[in-house]
């Protein structure tokens, strides 16, 4: 039975990865910073009826040691771990860079890139002990136009992580011959508490009408994107792959479903 660690997934996009690949009987290692929702998220997935077992580990990714520690619980409880997903990330307010304090950027910086980094560095070198193994990061602003004023920061560090996954994934050809699998995860616009919270759900993002217009058409909730990637995560056999949601296909169909049907994820 295969193994799955889930980093950021007490809630959101990280939590409805966890309940489908429950659904498909894989071991799912829960990880988070806040321990009350996780406990809370690994009893959803303990009434998920599966042949696997779901266990939660606490973790800080901007701590490589607590990473080390995942990937440890992780082996301990299950003996392998097949997939690894750095999940975990957090939004900026919606400010320009020098109305942002230093210990905003650093957190954010902290979180969204040394985070994955920590994550990657720590799975690679197990998987490449163990022989095999997925590692998957999570993308940003494949429709929406990073290099605007309120988004530089994010956007600076998820293009940062785009070019560390694909030098990480040459890398796995040379040292590890390509057994170990490193690749992109492009969720799309989700709907989640992550589009109005910022600096950790510390502050508020007040998002414009244009946006909310933008998010209506394109956006989707969570589990809609985790039932479709997931099966494509499970059946992926490339390294350097991209398992996109929001292809150009589907975003041109959803355009064209909105002169019909308008939607409004943002109504009181």
């Amino acid at each position: 039975m295969k193994t799955v660690v889930i980093t950021g997934s007490a809630k959101g996009f990280g939590l409805e990865l966890a309940k489908v690949f429950k659904r498909n009987d894989f071991n799912v290692v829960l990880s988070d910073i806040n321990k009350e929702l996780l406990t809370a998220s690994l009893e959803v997935l303990e009434n998920i009826k599966s042949k696997s077992k779901a266990i939660m580990v606490t973790c800080d990714v901007t701590k490589c040691n607590e990473v080390e520690g995942l990937w440890n619980d992780a082996k301990i409880a299950f003996g392998t771990v097949d997939i690894w997903i750095n999940n975990a990330g957090v939004n900026q307010p919606n400010l320009p860079v020098y109305e942002m304090s230093d210990k905003e950027i650093d957190f954010l910086l902290n979180v969204d890139l040394r985070g994955t980094i920590y994550g990657s560095k720590t799975a690679f070198k197990g998987m490449r002990l163990q022989g095999h193994g997925q590692i998957f990061n999570i993308d940003g602003f494949e429709v929406i136009n990073a290099n605007k004023s309120g988004q530089t920061i994010y956007g600076t560090a998820k293009q940062a992580v785009t070019y560390f996954t694909e030098s990480i994934a040459k890398e796995s050809e040379e040292v590890a011959g390509g057994r170990v699998h490193v690749s992109m995860l492009s969720p799309g616009i989700m709907i989640t508490d992550f589009i109005t919270n910022a600096n950790g759900g510390k502050s508020k993002i007040e998002l414009s009408e244009e946006i909310k217009r933008m998010y209506n058409v394109l956006g989707d909730y969570p589990s809609t994107i985790a039932e479709n990637v997931v099966p494509k995560i499970i059946k992926n056999e490339k390294n350097n792959a991209k398992i996109v949601w929001l292809t150009n296909l589907r975003i041109f169909g959803k355009f064209i479903k909105a002169c019909f049907v308008k939607r409004n994820f943002f109504k009181d």
